[in-house]
């Protein structure tokens, strides 16, 4: 889950896809002070991209 504070609200819950828009949302709210304290790399410089496997 990825909860940019402020506001404190999730972007992106577990399972969702993780769009273009949304990384611009949170990479732009990081440049104006917003922290992301859920992401393994709290600037998003990288994204850790975690798959399930079916068995």
């Amino acid at each position: 889950m990825l909860t940019p504070y402020p506001p404190g609200i999730p972007a992106v819950l577990p399972g969702e896809v993780l769009t273009g828009p949304v990384l611009q949302y949170l990479r732009s709210g990081i440049e104006a002070g917003m922290n992301v304290p859920d992401a393994v790399d709290t600037r998003l410089s990288t994204v850790r991209v975690m798959v399930e496997s079916d068995g």
